[in-house]
């Protein structure tokens, strides 16, 4: 596995340490966490916000992929989208991810400044999307979903949901670098909540650590989910606590980049777990 991603502008962040903190950043007005909706000011004043707060990496999304959520098409995307990439990236220097799983968008957002393709279909939606991404030579984030977020949780089921979830994103690594994009610039996402029922869930986090095979950074996206709501009883604006508990699981299992809602709180997580590791001695 890599220890570092490297941008095509020279930059990189270095995974041989902590895990990284990824801050999403909404453009829409339909997020499943009500609090994380923005328009395009308050967008860029959050991704400043998320910065300071020590996120590594700025993830802007202007289509909600939330269970259930329709489809928005590239022009409007791009109209909620582009003016804050630009923006946030005239204002600061942390890299900018883009959520987004169409090539002619993920085109304009590299052209803004965006250095990251997080892609939910795992470049497979877009045939003009890995090729895009090879040329770029940008690292991209393959995540696997079952079917489309409009029905995706209608009755999801695997037979052994950690091996065919690892088999699809191992498959996935394998068609980006045959279409160009280089080994040490793919990151796997398994996708919580994507397609996938309570115990899928949890089988997934329990077992993170076999995700990739040990071969690819593994993302981890579970902030503020329905998982850990059916699991408490809570509303998305109550899971922080459960979200926090969750991080710690997989801090232990090799996660190495966090995309959150919460970035201070999450940055002091894995500050209180880097302080208690080095005891160990």
């Amino acid at each position: 596995m890599t220890s570092r991603i490297k941008f095509p502008n020279g930059l990189s962040l270095d995974l041989s340490g902590p895990p990284l903190v990824m801050a999403i950043i909404n453009c829409t007005t339909d997020s499943f966490y009500a609090p994380s909706r923005a328009q395009a000011e308050q967008a860029v004043e959050r991704a400043l916000e998320a910065a300071a707060a020590g996120a590594s990496i700025i993830d802007f999304g202007a289509e909600s992929t939330r269970p259930g959520s329709e489809y928005v098409d590239a022009e409007e995307e791009l109209r909620r989208l582009i003016p804050v990439v630009s923006s946030f990236c005239r204002q600061s220097s942390v890299p900018v991810s883009v959520d987004t799983r169409k090539a002619s968008v993920a085109r304009a957002a590299l052209d803004a400044g965006a250095i990251i393709i997080n892609d939910i279909s795992a470049l497979q939606d877009d045939s003009e999307m890995a090729p895009l991404c090879a040329k770029a030579g940008v690292p991209v984030v393959l995540m696997h979903k079952k079917g489309i977020p409009a029905t995706m949780q209608n009755q999801p089921y695997y037979n052994d949901v950690v091996t065919e979830v690892n088999q699809f994103l191992l498959d996935a690594a394998k068609h980006a670098e045959a279409a160009g994009i280089e080994h040490d610039k793919i990151i796997l996402d398994p996708g919580i909540g994507f397609g996938k029922r309570l115990e899928d869930n949890l089988d997934l986090l329990a077992h993170l650590a076999d995700i990739g095979n040990g071969d690819y950074p593994i993302l981890i996206g579970l902030s503020r989910k329905s998982f850990l709501g059916a699991i408490t009883g809570r509303t998305p604006e109550e899971r922080l606590a459960g979200t926090l508990a969750a991080h710690a699981a997989v801090y232990y299992r090799g996660a190495k980049i966090f995309r959150v809602h919460d970035v201070k709180e999450t940055v002091d997580l894995i500050t209180v777990l880097e302080a208690i590791e080095k005891r160990k001695g």
